[in-house]
This record gives structure tokens, C-alpha cells and sequence, in this order.
């Protein structure tokens, strides 16, 4: 990862934990909102907005259908209910 800017933020106390201030630019870069993500990574800290759940599938869906990929891997099995009990 190439990293274009760098820049230092002093950690300061949040009641019994750590924080840091990251200046509103940088949220607005990297469209930042109430949550954000974090992982370590080989010593480093990474922060990206949070994912929401779900997000993307639905573009996914539509290409599934484009390439006729969307159907049924297997076929529909009746309970031993649904066959005796239920009336269609």
C-alpha cells in the first residue's frame, strides 16, 4: 500500500482508553462516517469505514442474472408433512 500523505495525530485520554482526532478532511476523503473498521496489519493500523451488511449484493444478483447464473443448485424437496398434509 502506497502511502500518499502521512500524517501525525498525538493519542490522548478517553476515560480508560486511548483515541486519536483524525482531521475532518481525511474523514471527508475517505468518506468516513460513525463507524469505521480497524485491523493491525505487520505493526500498522488500518481504519476504513464500516461495511454495511449485505452491501453490494444486490449488484451481484443482477449480474448473476445477466449471465443465467441465478437458479436453483438443487431442486425443491416436499417435507413428509408438505406431501401428505398440504393442500395446493
Amino acid at each position: 500500500m502506497k502511502v500518499v500523505n502521512a500524517t501525525k495525530a498525538r493519542v490522548v485520554r478517553i476515560g480508560n482508553s486511548r483515541g486519536i482526532r483524525i482531521p475532518k478532511v481525511l474523514l471527508e476523503q475517505l468518506e468516513i462516517g460513525e463507524e469505521v473498521e480497524m485491523s493491525v496489519h505487520r505493526g500498522g493500523l488500518t481504519i476504513r469505514s464500516a461495511r454495511r451488511p449485505r452491501e453490494g449484493w444486490a449488484d451481484a444478483f443482477r449480474q448473476m442474472a445477466v449471465h443465467g447464473d441465478d437458479r436453483l443448485l438443487d431442486q425443491p424437496a416436499l417435507t413428509k408433512w408438505q406431501a401428505k398434509e398440504w393442500e395446493w
